[in-house]
C-alpha cells in the first residue's frame, strides 16, 4: 500500500485526485498506476485500469488471476467491473468511497452473486494515510477555488 501511496502522490503534484494502485504478481509489483483522467484527458485514465493494463503486458494475457491489486481508494464502478473481468482473487482497498465506491459503499461489485468472479477484499489498510491524501487534495482544491 506504501507504493499505492507513492503513487497516488504523483497524480496529487499533477493536481489530481489522488488515488494510486499497484497489482502484485508472486510478491513482485508489475503494474502500477495514478489517477491522470484530467491530465490525458480520458475517463478511463484512473489508477486501477493504469496498473492493470501495465500487469497484463507483463503477464501476457488479460486474465490476472494469480494476483493482488492495492489501492488507495475503493473503485469505482468502472474499475470494480474491470476488477471482475480480470478476475483479480484478492484487492486491498486503502479508504472506502461513501459517495462512489463499489466495494461495499454504494454497490458491492466485487462480491455480486451473479458474477462468475467474486474478489476479496480487505479494508483500512493504511486508512488513515490514504484518508488524509484525500482530504488534504479537497481540502487545497476547496480552498483555491474560493480565492479565485
Amino acid at each position: 500500500m506504501k507504493i499505492a501511496l507513492e503513487e497516488a502522490m504523483k497524480a496529487y503534484e499533477l493536481n489530481e485526485v489522488p488515488i494510486g494502485a499497484v497489482v502484485v504478481f508472486e510478491d513482485r509489483i508489475i503494474g502500477t498506476g495514478y489517477n491522470r483522467r484530467n491530465t490525458d484527458k480520458s475517463t478511463f485514465a484512473h489508477a486501477e485500469v493504469i496498473a492493470m493494463k501495465e500487469a497484463m503486458k507483463v503477464i501476457g494475457d488479460w486474465r490476472l488471476e494469480e494476483t493482488k491489486m492495492y489501492v488507495t481508494l475503493e473503485p469505482c464502478p468502472m474499475c470494480a467491473g474491470a476488477i471482475v473481468q480480470a478476475r483479480i482473487p484478492k484487492v486491498i482497498i486503502g479508504t472506502m468511497n461513501p459517495k462512489a465506491g463499489c466495494a461495499g459503499s454504494v454497490l458491492d461489485l466485487l462480491h455480486e452473486p451473479g458474477f462468475n468472479h467474486q474478489v476479496e477484499v480487505t479494508t483500512g489498510v493504511l486508512e488513515t494515510e490514504c484518508k488524509t491524501m484525500l482530504q488534504d487534495f479537497f481540502r487545497e482544491l476547496r480552498a483555491a477555488k474560493k480565492n479565485n
